[in-house]
């Protein structure tokens, strides 16, 4: 069950999810060996948090390292996806977007770029957005999970990316999403299901990947945030409780390493390899250790573990990415790219 959802509404009908077989195979090198594109273990620069909220509020890492590693995961996936910045159907002239835990505020500069008369917002709890941004975008440093203050039935599109542990009322973010969409307007979530898999062998219930999302998911709900959102229906049920409809969620196996024959996905796994390297130590330690109790050097030696795991291609490491987007019911004369009146 979600958090914040009750048992009727769990039961609620929600479109049907996507089954594992529909998800393609990656084609796999024929020669797989131990890989060297991580280079040594990474270093302890990042374990620090620094924010004005609580670690409960915000518990991710703000540091150099971690934000590089922010814009590293914003390219592999708007390469992923042939330079798209969103799937849902929202025309050449988008009214109005509100990037929902913007982060380093990539994905909002790219977007207000590329629609110009959008009014674009990113807000995030954590104040690392650059200063000189397109004239169209603004950034707001809040906290989606308390109550929005923009206008109501404003925005053309909201978007959110990476929020898997990061939302505590799962219905009541969706609830407030409806209220502030733009009627025929959409909403979009990207997630990345952060288990790693191995699309070449059985993994008993002591592999290290299977210790690392089990405890990572343990920590979360400790935290009293929802760390499978996507893979457990969250998601397709808050945007239907809602009020949204024209669901759509669509999902990938996305390579982790450069083991894939298809050239394009083995620079995505090589990008994937290189995000998950530099992100491992801010979010790990802090889960691992001031969570879960783990001692500084039991998480050294589990996230070695994972590296070593990662750089040997036989596993054919890979994850899965789920993208969800969904309508505001609205009349026909309505329409959500209207020219942006600025806020």
């Amino acid at each position: 069950m979600c958090p914040g959802e009750s048992a009727t509404e769990q039961a609620a009908p929600v479109p049907p999810a996507i089954a594992e077989d529909a998800v393609a195979q990656i084609p796999a090198e024929s020669d797989l060996a131990v890989d060297d594109e991580i280079h040594g273990e990474g270093d302890n620069s990042s374990i620090n948090t620094s924010s004005t909220a609580s670690l409960i509020d915000y518990w991710g890492p703000n540091d150099e390292k971690q934000n590089d590693a922010l814009d590293f995961n914003h390219y592999w996936m708007t390469d992923f996806l042939n330079g798209e910045l969103t799937l849902a159907p929202i025309g050449n002239t988008p009214h109005s977007a509100l990037d929902i835990g913007t982060g380093t505020g990539i994905w909002a500069i790219d977007f207000a770029d590329k629609y110009p008369s959008s009014d674009v917002i990113g807000v995030d709890i954590s104040p690392i957005q650059p200063a000189w941004v397109p004239s169209n975008c603004r950034f707001q440093i809040d906290d989606f999970e308390k109550e929005w203050t923009w206008p109501v039935d404003y925005f053309g599109l909201i978007h959110g990316r990476n929020l898997e542990a990061c939302i505590s009322d799962v219905p009541r973010f969706f609830e407030q999403a409806f209220a502030h969409t733009r009627p025929n307007g959409w909403i979009e979530i990207k997630e990345i299901d952060t288990e790693l898999r191995s699309q070449s062998k059985e993994l008993t219930d002591d592999h290290i990947y299977r210790r690392w999302y089990t405890n990572l998911v343990a920590a979360a709900t400790r935290l009293g945030k929802e760390a499978e959102a996507a893979r457990n229906g969250c998601i397709t049920r808050g945007m239907a409780q809602a009020g949204y409809v024209d669901i759509v969620e669509k999902k990938w196996k996305i390579p982790i390493g450069g083991w894939s024959a298809d050239p394009k996905l083995k620079h995505i796994g090589q990008c994937t390899l290189e995000f998950i390297d530099q992100s491992m130590e801010g979010f790990g330690l802090f889960l691992l250790k001031e969570v879960m109790g783990f001692t500084y050097e039991e998480v050294v030696v589990i996230m070695s573990e994972v590296r070593a795991a990662l750089r040997d291609r036989t596993n054919q490491t890979y994850y899965y990415l789920h993208i969800i987007y969904a309508r505001k019911p609205g009349s026909p004369g309505q329409d959500s790219s209207d020219s942006a009146v600025a806020a």
